[in-house]
């Protein structure tokens, strides 16, 4: 449900939903600022604590309740916080500034995660707390044999979408059209809740590559997507002109997606935001099984 300095003009977007850092270093190991700590969360006072972040980061408009935290922790999913120590309390005490909730699912007999939701605090995005939580739900993830974890995301979030492909090495090849629901949430502009689903093979060469900072080429012919790099400017001022362009990217993003390609990269040039598809059978460093399709 996914999923919000001098910078390019894509980072500069609203924060809205998952307000992961781009610019944090590169690592494969979780790690954030000296002061953060990535852990699981197991108490009621903690899933609470989750609440109240995302009541903090997105309004009220969108939350999920404390019981659905229990739910996921006791159903073999994650609840992931991120702490920061709190200088002015006493020792040792810390307070959580940023989570992720994943949800346990199983596909054609295999167990994967969605990850539902992840925020940080508006004081600790930036900071590489967002992208130390996710690092941390991949590490969890393969120490139980979990190689799949799943998300949605706006496509027409550029800074998250560049995060999610660029800086994770996931790949969608799913578009769900007004998967959510047109809400009533201003994070959501009133239009449609397009998504396309991430996939985060944690395990493969790719994401490997990807998180040691070794990006692979494409191995073959590539198409591209083409959005307004200021499309989160053209969602708050004119809210008609983002509804076409979301109409065009979703018919474009099905096309593609129905002749066998893949998202895989996100580049910026001129005054547009690029999203890359490649076929899938052809991805450097990834083989995927048949596409599931959402009913």
């Amino acid at each position: 449900m996914p999923f919000p300095i001098a910078r390019p003009r894509f980072q500069q977007a609203a924060r809205r939903f998952f307000p992961y850092t781009l610019l944090s270093p590169v690592t494969t190991e979780p790690t954030a600022a000296p002061e953060i700590e990535v852990r699981r969360c197991a108490s009621l006072e903690e899933f609470e604590e989750c609440v109240r972040i995302q009541h903090a980061t997105w309004g009220d408009d969108i939350a999920v309740p404390a019981a659905m935290f229990v739910v996921a922790r006791h159903t073999g999913g994650q609840v992931i916080g991120a702490f920061a120590k709190d200088p002015a309390a006493e020792r040792g005490a810390s307070a959580m500034v940023g989570f992720t909730l994943a949800l346990a699912g199983l596909r054609s007999g295999r167990p994967f995660l969605h990850s539902h939701m992840t925020a940080v605090l508006p004081d600790y995005q930036d900071r590489g707390v967002g992208r130390s939580l996710k690092l941390f739900q991949r590490q969890d993830a393969l120490k139980r044999g979990i190689a799949l974890v799943e998300w949605t995301f706006d496509p027409l979030d550029i800074k998250n979408a560049h995060f999610n492909i660029v800086r994770l090495g996931a790949v969608a090849r799913r578009c769900l059209p007004n998967f959510y629901g047109i809400t009533r949430s201003p994070l959501h502009a009133g239009l449609p809740t397009d998504r396309l689903v991430a996939e985060w093979w944690l395990d493969s060469e790719r994401v490997k590559s990807v998180l040691s900072d070794n990006r692979l080429p494409a191995a073959g012919p590539v198409e591209r997507i083409t959005l307004p790099e200021n499309i989160a400017e053209i969602r708050s001022s004119d809210p008609a002109a983002a509804a076409r362009i979301q109409n065009e990217a979703r018919a474009q993003f099905l096309r593609a997606f129905a002749k066998g390609y893949a998202a895989t990269g996100l580049e910026t040039r001129g005054a547009g935001a690029h999203y890359v598809l490649e076929p899938t059978a052809g991805i450097a460093g990834l083989r995927l099984g048949p596409r599931h399709e959402d009913s």
